[in-house]
């Protein structure tokens, strides 16, 4: 059965603009509308949500912005099952009954198990979700099933090789991430595609770091389109992947929204050229990278210290490239200063790894706070 969207452009849902910046769960509805009415209206049908995006609104935001006001058939909804919200075989029905309250969809186009890696897969499977999912479906209420992947792909491999029965998986790919030892876009892709698994990509623009990239590497993506976007390589590049069905973006503006349509309304694939020029931009991005974060929040959900720690990384990244990028703008000390007035400072983290179990890029985020503390708190 072909259930790849016509179009390759997907709207992730979980970087939605706010009414108030630092509070997820005001989210700006409004501009959220106009993003949806002019993605639907586009040709674009494809919108990805999950139960914890925006402190556990993005699904709310789904009813109100999209579900009361386009025709069912008009899109594609996927949303998706985390393992940190539910310990017994009631609790999957319960969560997925609120998730059908929530967005008022009678059903979901797609449904994944959230973030499977090593440390929950096992979970997954002793509370049967993969033939849970299967039930789902047979009673109408899930069109296609699968699952959100970060780990090796070596477990990937032998995830597909026991549920040959899904069908999709999302990985995170990106240029940057290519061939990470950690993230293995690379190999993760391969493996999708050894198992005839079409894949949907998360993090594209690898959390906004593919959007602002140091200067050299912008000088030579300019130097063979001056006209495009920097986030238009990214995400050009994960959709000419030929087992792509859909590259997600995270768009948190009309604007953000209105630059990916530009050039996916009508996708043209990377020429060799372009493909080349690309992974020569991932060396000199990652040779400034301190550390890899994508910026999507899931360590600061339970933080006992209230640490924004995504906020903390990104400063910090840019404190340590800031003299590699000769720009004449440098991070200041009063924004940390400023960041950490209203939560806590990077030197608070108590070290619970509450974090680090949470986190999908699987950083030491307990050891890198200890850096961040030394560079800032004084």
């Amino acid at each position: 059965m072909n259930f790849r969207p016509e179009k390759k452009l997907g709207f992730g849902l979980m970087r939605l603009p706010l009414n108030r910046p630092g509070s997820p769960a005001d989210i700006d509805l409004e501009q959220v509308k106009k993003m949806v009415d002019l993605f639907i209206e586009k040709g674009f049908t494809y919108f990805d949500t999950a139960w914890l995006y925006h402190a556990f609104e993005s699904e709310r935001a789904v009813k109100t912005a999209l579900v009361e006001r386009w025709p069912r058939n008009s899109f594609t909804l996927a949303t998706k099952l985390n393992a940190g919200f539910f310990d017994t075989l009631e609790g999957r029905d319960e969560i997925f009954e609120a998730q059908l309250e929530k967005t008022g969809a009678g059903y979901f186009d797609y449904y994944l198990l959230h973030g499977v890696d090593a440390g929950n897969y096992k979970k997954f499977e002793n509370l049967d979700c993969f033939a849970w999912m299967l039930d789902k479906k047979e009673k109408g209420l899930i069109r296609h099933a699968g699952f959100s992947f970060h780990d090796t792909a070596e477990l990937l491999d032998e995830i597909l090789t026991k549920h040959p029965e899904m069908e999709f998986v999302q990985l995170q790919l990106n240029y940057l991430d290519w061939e990470s030892q950690w993230i293995q876009s690379r190999a993760c892709y391969e493996t999708a595609a050894k198992h005839n698994v079409p894949v949907i990509v998360m993090e594209p623009v690898k959390g906004g770091t593919l959007a602002n990239v140091p200067e050299e590497a912008e000088q030579l993506l300019k130097g063979l389109d001056p006209e495009a976007s920097i986030p238009s390589w990214a995400i050009r590049f994960a959709a000419s992947l030929p087992n792509v069905m859909v590259v997600l973006s995270g768009m948190s503006s009309l604007e953000q929204m209105e630059d990916n349509l530009g050039y996916m309304e009508n996708f043209t694939p990377l020429s060799e050229e372009e493909e080349k020029a690309v992974h020569k931009a991932a060396d000199l991005i990652n040779s400034q990278i301190a550390i890899p974060c994508t910026g999507c929040s899931y360590c600061t959900e339970g933080c006992p210290q209230q640490i924004p720690i995504p906020k903390y990384f990104s400063l910090y990244n840019e404190f340590k490239r800031e003299d590699m990028r000769k720009k004449g703008w440098t991070v200041t000390y009063a924004q940390y200063d400023s960041l950490k007035s209203g939560s806590s400072a990077a030197g608070d983290c108590i070290g619970c790894g509450q974090c680090e179990s949470m986190c999908p890029q699987h950083l030491p985020i307990i050891e890198l706070m200890k850096d961040v503390s030394s560079a800032f708190d004084r």
